[in-house]
């Protein structure tokens, strides 16, 4: 058995979020600039078998959890067949998928025959205008569909991730938990960060989470919880109910110290830190012909130049690329 991957400060890497594409059929304020259309051309994109292979060497160094993210990723065609072949994994034990969910209604059911065992929704607002406003013009209905089918098919659990926006989306926060308690949904809430212009110009609605925490505390009874997975979130719950609500945390109380994942952007750009620039170019080495040694020794020298953290409150400035380039 091989030596599992560590980077330098002694963190166990087992988690990849693994971006399929770079495109959104939504244009969400904090993510995307209005009318922007540089994209990478899908030539440049990972084909299935390049992403395979990489996600096998993954997991035969110790990845246990891959995400499919993107932009959106089933704007990617075929995307179940992607989820069939790395669910197929013998080492894999999580596959799991961010979405907007609202092409969701259409792959659910494909989706879990797949392989994939639960989702996490972007869902920022609950009421039609204001989501519209926040996403570019995007049907709350087409969502709310989306999410019901992730229920019918047993995509479990459902998490909703509401990205909280002073005076954007605030005052929300408590409607957001009363739905999540009716669906039996899980709610994360995650803080605003500084990723390229428009997550600058959405940073100006920064509200900490915090402060939102003391908020609920007084209508509701919050008490510690835990959630599998791998992600940074902090829970709570809802005494009374199932409702566990995360707090993502990345520039009040960053989660550096415990941070275990990568992520491989559609173009093969593996970035070792959502908030440095540190990356390594993968598809120009699976261009060339490398054998898989030659892969796994790669991946490893790339996870030995992980940062020990990001930099969003000293270096606001320092990210240009998007989200959505990233890998969400």
């Amino acid at each position: 058995m091989e030596p599992r991957l560590t980077d330098p400060f002694n963190r166990a890497i087992e988690y990849v979020r693994l971006s399929v594409t770079d495109r959104c059929d939504l244009r969400c304020t904090y993510c995307l600039p209005e009318g922007f259309r540089n994209f990478g051309e899908p030539e440049h994109w990972l084909t299935f078998d390049e992403i395979e292979r990489v996600i096998r060497a993954f997991t035969e160094l110790g990845v246990r959890r891959v995400r499919l993210t993107g932009g959106e990723p089933l704007t990617r065609r075929h995307l179940p067949e992607l989820a069939a072949r790395l669910g197929a994994l013998p080492q894999l034990e999580d596959l799991s998928l961010s979405t907007n969910a609202v092409r969701l209604k259409k792959f659910a059911p494909a989706l879990r025959q797949a392989g994939v065992r639960r989702v996490n929704v972007s869902l920022d607002s609950l009421r039609p205008e204001r989501f519209a406003a926040i996403t570019g013009g995007g049907k709350l209905d087409k969502v709310l569909a989306g999410l019901a089918a992730a229920k019918a098919n047993g995509l479990q659990p459902v998490k909703i991730n509401m990205v909280v926006m002073k005076d954007v989306n605030d005052d929300e926060i408590e409607d957001m938990v009363r739905y999540c308690i009716e669906q039996d949904f899980t709610l994360r809430l995650i803080e605003t960060m500084p990723m390229g212009d428009t997550g600058r110009s959405a940073s100006g609605h920064y509200l900490s989470l915090e402060l939102v925490r003391q908020r609920l505390a007084e209508k509701f009874e919050l008490l510690p919880a835990v959630m599998p997975g791998g992600g940074p979130a902090r829970y709570v719950r809802v005494a009374g109910t199932e409702l566990r609500i995360g707090f993502i945390t990345p520039i009040s109380q960053h989660f550096c110290a415990t941070c275990n994942r990568v992520r491989l952007a559609a173009d093969g750009v593996l970035y070792l830190c959502l908030g440095q620039d540190d990356k390594v170019e993968l598809r120009p080495l699976l261009r060339q012909g490398a054998d898989d040694a030659e892969l796994k020794q790669a991946l490893r020298a790339a996870i030995a130049h992980k940062p020990e953290r990001h930099e969003f409150r000293e270096q606001p400035q320092k990210i240009i690329r998007f989200m959505s380039q990233t890998g969400g």
